[in-house]
């Protein structure tokens, strides 16, 4: 892939990410000041070699689960507005409640879903922290019926894998990836913290594949840094 495709590809699920609605090549010929023919040429390159697809006729581009897999791998940088920005405040709650277990994975679990827009969850030897199942729901992905099923039992799935799975570092699984429920449409950010209270802590999200990878991937690290200086 050349530089400019990776740019675009960047670009693309970006803007995605942000509105829900397949992007144009007159978007993206704006963002980079670069003719429509010529921004027209490289998203057939990508999506000829599987990283953006197009879902209907007379649509823009989408990411496909090989274009956020090859933004996750090579592309996603650490998001310092998001760290700046966000970092005092998960630290600054977690902090408050650090004397009461319960009380700061809780913390922990909601501030992440408040600022990823994302369902979070925390675990805590066999016990698993849940919340923001509306922000999950309310992703325009899982108003279709089969998507929010599939959701749905990813979720009912969930304690069990987590309670036997050996996770040393961060993990994206992006779509079929996934190894609780094979879902095309769903997004799992998960990272081990380490826990006196547990050898198997760890912490996440769960959304959509339509992502800001930049800000999630950053937010799960620093809640999982944030609750590590609380307990230890």
């Amino acid at each position: 892939m050349t530089t400019r495709q990776e740019q675009i590809l960047a670009e693309i699920i970006r803007l995605y990410a942000d509105s829900a609605e397949p992007v144009s090549s007159r978007e993206l010929a704006n963002s980079f000041g670069l003719s429509s023919a010529t921004i027209r040429a490289e998203m057939a390159a990508l999506e000829e070699n599987g990283y953006i697809l197009q879902p209907h006729v007379s649509a823009g581009r989408i990411p496909t689960d090989n274009g956020y897999r090859f933004f996750v791998n090579n592309l996603v940088k650490s998001d310092a507005f998001a760290k700046k920005r966000s970092v005092q405040t998960i630290a600054k709650r977690v902090d408050s409640l650090k004397d009461r277990t319960d009380s700061a994975i809780k913390i922990a679990a909601e501030t992440l879903s408040d600022l990823t827009g994302n369902m979070a969850f925390v675990t805590l030897s066999d016990t698993v922290y849940i919340y923001g199942m509306g922000q999950l729901f309310s992703q325009p992905e899982f108003l279709d019926q089969v998507q929010a099923l599939q959701a749905a039992r990813f979720i009912d799935a969930m304690q069990q894998w987590l309670s036997s799975a050996q996770i040393e570092k961060l993990q994206v699984y992006i779509g079929e990836e996934n190894p609780i429920v094979r879902s095309s449409g769903l997004t799992m950010v998960v990272n081990r913290f380490a826990s006196p209270y547990s050898d198997k802590s760890y912490i996440g999200i769960v959304g959509s594949t339509r992502q800001s990878y930049d800000k999630v991937i950053s937010l799960v690290e620093e809640t999982s840094r944030a609750l590590e200086e609380a307990f230890n």
